[in-house]
């Protein structure tokens, strides 16, 4: 591992980030084609309380983790132009109306957390990090430094056992096998209308969790 890829890393795990990773892509953003990754793993005590609906507590939390990973993301980032680097943020939680279609941010934090070697991903369209299954939030930064990159990758934990299935209230997940094509399997228009409709007095509808909480990869 590169010497600025040690710096990163300490500087990350000094601000309290559960896990880093780095790694190349061709598809980038711009002339960036390389990444890192950091992930925050989510309290468990706050996961365990929802039940059949998300609580209040959680919209906090999902919301502070956000802000958090965004101030992560420019640490990152400000550590590498003062090395001479460019760096571009991609926001922890931010969806882009592209035509219309405003279900997706500007890059796949997931894509690239695979990538670095973190985890792998369920069909139920969640990361699943290799120690802490999906109560994790992502964020992603994209610079023109280059990384030594991972050579092993774990192997997807998903069972297929479609718990996350049964448990979601919107019917957004269909219990296929995870594709690079996300409308194949998943329906995230369903999702993000359900939780305006029904959850609209929590957050206004900007969370759910039940698919997080039930996945039995990562649980204690």
């Amino acid at each position: 591992m590169t010497e600025i890829q040690n710096e990163i890393k300490d500087l990350l795990f000094s601000l309290g980030v559960s896990d880093v990773g780095f790694c190349h892509t061709e598809d980038g953003i711009g002339t960036l084609n390389n990444a890192v990754s950091l992930v925050v793993h989510l309290s468990d005590a706050i996961i365990d309380e929802i039940e059949d609906k998300p609580t209040h507590t959680y919209f906090n939390h999902y919301r502070s983790v956000n802000a958090f990973i965004d101030h992560c993301l420019l640490r990152v980032g400000l550590l590498l132009q003062q090395r001479g680097y460019k760096y571009i943020t991609v926001a922890s939680s931010q969806s882009i109306n592209d035509e219309g279609w405003f279900y997706r941010g500007r890059y796949s934090h997931k894509k690239i957390a695979c990538l670095c070697g973190l985890g792998n991903m369920g069909n139920n369209c969640l990361f699943l990090h290799k120690d802490f299954g999906a109560k994790v939030r992502l964020g992603t930064v994209f610079t023109d430094c280059h990384f030594e990159n991972p050579t092993e990758y774990p192997e997807n934990p998903c069972t297929h056992c479609n718990i996350c299935k049964e448990k979601c209230p919107s019917g957004a997940i269909s219990g296929k096998n995870w594709s690079t094509d996300r409308e194949s399997f998943f329906n995230a228009a369903k999702c993000s209308e359900f939780m305006k409709r029904e959850y609209k007095n929590i957050g206004r509808g900007a969370v759910c969790g039940l698919c997080i909480k039930y996945c039995p990869y990562g649980r204690k």
